[in-house]
């Protein structure tokens, strides 16, 4: 038995979030309803998904040793996450976003900032986690040790791959993953050539590419795959809409977790859609992912039908 559910590899920042009317063009001024702070990143808040979910997780990361790394770090062990694996990068700056979120309707517009810590690395702490682990969760950040890891971890070890946008490495990592699951903006990535084609067919072309399983998010449509050379969609539950900020976080997160303990793959997407939903009753990524007994509620009555 793996002594960790999920090893997750990715980014942490912190978010300042405001709620607005609306988020203001050049030159205009707008009045701020709601101000709130929250540990970010994909990497982070998928983390803190799995562990509200009751699953066993191991986090590797980089925070600067800076007030916007310690309160990340305070954000994480306060969500239950063993921050042993997080390095502290001396003289180095923790990314920040700024979050400005539309209260009518919980859309939200980022401004982020370039994460200028050190290059995740491949080295002996992180080979031991495989070993420790049934299923990892790379985002972006860790797009480039794809390879390696499946090396290293051969059939046991499942990769998901949280897709956010085309980036040196993603060809390997379309090969590397076993489910490779993208938000539908990516299919309109230039370097993928998709043009103006339909979703269910840039959606088919995708999948000829990659070597795993494909899924695509589609924010308030849900999440789309192929079972049987049919195209399936699960439609999301409804919720009250505060703030979809980390919601495709808490997917993968929700989706690694499940695979990690042997749910069958549609249960999986199935409890990913739910967890998502739910996360976005409250503001921040992390403050509205639901607790296990309710994910698995939503999660059975919803439906997965073709397209």
């Amino acid at each position: 038995m793996s002594e960790f559910d999920v090893l997750v590899i990715g980014r942490n920042c912190l978010d300042y979030i405001a709620g607005v009317d609306k988020f203001p063009g050049e030159d205009q001024k707008v009045p701020l309803h709601v101000r709130h702070m929250e540990g970010g990143g994909q990497g982070g808040t998928a983390s803190c998904c799995i562990a509200r979910l009751e699953g066993r997780v191991a986090l590797v990361g980089n925070v600067g040793n800076d007030a916007e790394g310690r309160i990340c770090l305070k954000r994480l062990k306060d969500s239950g996450i063993d921050t042993a694996f997080i390095r502290i990068v001396e003289e180095a700056r923790t990314p920040v976003a700024y979050v400005f979120v539309t209260t009518a309707t919980g859309h939200r517009t980022i401004i982020y900032e370039q994460n200028t810590l050190p290059r995740l690395e491949f080295g002996s702490r992180l080979k031991n986690l495989v070993r420790r682990a049934s299923v990892g969760l790379l985002d972006p950040e860790a797009t480039h040790l794809g390879l390696q890891l499946r090396q290293l971890g051969g059939h046991r070890f499942k990769i998901v791959y949280d897709c956010e946008r085309w980036r040196d490495g993603i060809e390997d990592m379309m090969g590397a993953a076993d489910f490779f699951i993208p938000s539908s903006d990516f299919l309109n990535s230039a370097r993928l050539g998709l043009g103006k084609r339909p979703l269910a067919e840039k959606i088919f072309k995708l999948d000829a590419q990659i070597n795993g399983r494909l899924i695509v998010t589609h924010g308030d449509r849900g999440a789309y795959y192929i079972h049987d050379q049919k195209l399936y969609q699960v439609a999301p539950p409804e919720v009250h809409v505060v703030d979809t900020t980390g919601t495709g976080d808490n997917f993968h997160g929700a989706f690694a977790l499940a695979l990690a303990r042997g749910t069958d793959f549609i249960r999986c997407v199935k409890l990913a859609v739910a967890v998502a939903s739910l996360s976005c009753r409250e503001y921040g990524g992390r403050e509205g992912i639901p607790h296990l007994s309710e994910a698995l509620s939503v999660a059975e009555r919803l439906v997965s039908q073709t397209v």
